[in-house]
C-alpha cells in the first residue's frame, strides 16, 4: 500500500521509516514542537532521494534565518522531486521553495494554485497563515480578512483537525471575531496540549478579550511542558510580559525578559528575538518605567547583526524602536534612506507608513511629542499593512496615544482609548482614559 501523510496525499517513497518520520516531522513542525528539525533528517536519512522531508528541513533553516541552508535544501529537493515525485509533489516543493527565497508575490501566487488543486496540503496552507505568513508580510491591508476567508472557505476540507482549528480559529480573532475565535483554538488546543501554536493562539484571543489573569494562569500552567528551545517559547512568555504590563507590574516584565528574551539567554528565531525584545523595552519605556540603557545597548548590538540591512518592513520597524531608543541617528538615517529609495523604486509592499512610523519614533525618542502625533495620525490606519498580529502592531498606536498625553492633545487620546474599550477591556486604557480627564 502507497504511503500517505496525515491528509491522506501520497508520499512519493517506499520507505516505511521515512514515511512515518515525516508525518511526525510535520505534525511537530504545524504545532511548533521541538523535535521537528531531527525528526525530518531521520526521514532524509532512511530515504535521501524522497524530496518532501527536505524541502520541510528548508523551511526549519528559514525559520531561523539559515539562508544559505535554507535556499540549498531547497534547491536540491527541487532536483529530487523533479526525478520522483508526483505533480502535488512537485507544486508542494516549488511553492515552499518560492517563501523560503523570499518571492512572497509568486509564492502566494503559487499556495493560491496549489490550495485550490489539494486543498488538504497542511503544510501549504500554513504558508499564508499567521502573524508572520505571507498574507501578513505581503503589505496587504486586509491580511486578517484574508487569513480568516481563505480558513472559511477550506473548512469542510478539514473538519475537526486540531491544527486547522488552532489556525482558523487564530484567523477568527485577528479578524474580529474574538469570541468564536477563542472557541475554536481552544477546541483544536484541547486535542492536542503539545502544541505551541495553538496555545499563542488561545492567548491572542485572551489578549483581545481582556482575560489578563486566564492568560497568566495558561502560560504558568503549560510553559512547563514546552521545552525553552521551542520556537515560540520567548514570545509567548512575551505575551506573559504584556500581561504584566496592563497591571503595571514593571518588575514582572523585566523578569520575563531577563529569564527568556534578552539576546544572551534566548533560543527565539532571529525575528522573534529582535521583534520581541524590541517591543517590550519600548513599550516599558513608554508606560514610563525605568529601562536600563545596557538592557538596549546589548539588544541593539544582537539585532544589529541579524538584521544589518533593510529588509522586512516588520524587522525594519523594530530596528527602528533599537535605534531610536539609544539615539542611534546614523543607524536611523541610514535605514530609513534604504526604506525611502525602495518606496520610491515600488519595492516596499507595506508603502508610505513604514518611513512614517520611522520618523514618529525618533520624534518620541526625541521626546517632540507633537511631530510624532503629527506625523502618526495621517497613516494609523495603514499600520496593519507592515504584518505581525494585532498585539504586536498595537505598539504603535500606544506610542501615539502616550504621545497625544504628553503633547497636551488629552481630548484627542481620550478619543482613541475610548474607541479601543469599546473594541476590548483594557486596565491600562482604563488608567489612561482617566488621566485624560
Amino acid at each position: 500500500m502507497a504511503h500517505q501523510d496525515r491528509y491522506g496525499l501520497p508520499l512519493s517513497t517506499t520507505s516505511d521509516a521515512a514515511a512515518s518520520a515525516y508525518r511526525e516531522g510535520i505534525d511537530l513542525m504545524l504545532a511548533g514542537w521541538t523535535g521537528t528539525a531531527e525528526t525530518l533528517e531521520r526521514a532524509i536519512a532512511a530515504d535521501p532521494d524522497f524530496a518532501l522531508p527536505h524541502i520541510a528541513r528548508a523551511r526549519v533553516h528559514a525559520f531561523y534565518q539559515q539562508g544559505d541552508q535554507a535556499r540549498g535544501k531547497a534547491a536540491h529537493a527541487r532536483e529530487l522531486v523533479a526525478k520522483r515525485g508526483t505533480e502535488r509533489e512537485r507544486s508542494h516543493v516549488e511553492t515552499l521553495a518560492l517563501a523560503i527565497e523570499g518571492r512572497l508575490p509568486e509564492a502566494i501566487a503559487s499556495t493560491r494554485r496549489h490550495i485550490e488543486s489539494w486543498p488538504r496540503d497542511a503544510l501549504v496552507l500554513s504558508l499564508p497563515l499567521g502573524a508572520f505568513g505571507l498574507f501578513a508580510f505581503s503589505g496587504m491591508a486586509d491580511h486578517d480578512r484574508a487569513r480568516h476567508e481563505l480558513c472559511e472557505g477550506l473548512a469542510r476540507h478539514y473538519g475537526e483537525d486540531w491544527w486547522f482549528l488552532t489556525m482558523a480559529g487564530w484567523a477568527m480573532t485577528e479578524n474580529g471575531d474574538v469570541a468564536r475565535g477563542r472557541a475554536v483554538t481552544e477546541r483544536g488546543f484541547n486535542m492536542r496540549r503539545a502544541n505551541a501554536h495553538a496555545a499563542h493562539a488561545v492567548l491572542h484571543a485572551m489578549f483581545e478579550d481582556g482575560s489578563i489573569e486566564a492568560a497568566d494562569r495558561l502560560v504558568d500552567d503549560w510553559i512547563p511542558s514546552y521545552d525553552r528551545a521551542g520556537i515560540l517559547h520567548g514570545h509567548i512568555r512575551w505575551h506573559q510580559a504584556l500581561g504584566a504590563l496592563e497591571h503595571g507590574h514593571a518588575a514582572r516584565a523585566l523578569s520575563i525578559y531577563a529569564d527568556v528574551l534578552q539576546p544572551s539567554v534566548t533560543q527565539a528565531p532571529p525575528l522573534n528575538l529582535v521583534t520581541d525584545a524590541a517591543s517590550l523595552l519600548w513599550r516599558l519605556s513608554a508606560y514610563g518605567h525605568t529601562v536600563p540603557k545596557a538592557l538596549w545597548l546589548d539588544a541593539d548590538a544582537s539585532a544589529q547583526k541579524l538584521f544589518p540591512k533593510s529588509g522586512l518592513s516588520f524587522a525594519d520597524i523594530h530596528m527602528a524602536l533599537f535605534a531610536a531608543a539609544t539615539q542611534n541617528h546614523a543607524a536611523l538615517g541610514a535605514r530609513l534612506a534604504t526604506i525611502e529609495q525602495r518606496l520610491a523604486e515600488g519595492k516596499l509592499p507595506a508603502g508610505p507608513v513604514v518611513p512614517a512610523i520611522f520618523r514618529a519614533l525618533a520624534a518620541f525618542a526625541e521626546e517632540d511629542y507633537g511631530t510624532c502625533a503629527q506625523t502618526l495620525a495621517p497613516v494609523l490606519r495603514e499600520v496593519v499593512r507592515i504584518g505581525g498580529s494585532h498585539a504586536q502592531r498595537e505598539l504603535i498606536e500606544d506610542t501615539y496615544i502616550v504621545a497625544l498625553m504628553r503633547s497636551g492633545e488629552l481630548a484627542r487620546a481620550g478619543a482613541v482609548l475610548d474607541a479601543r474599550l469599546h473594541r476590548r477591556p483594557s486596565l491600562r486604557d482604563t488608567r489612561w482614559q482617566a488621566a485624560t480627564g
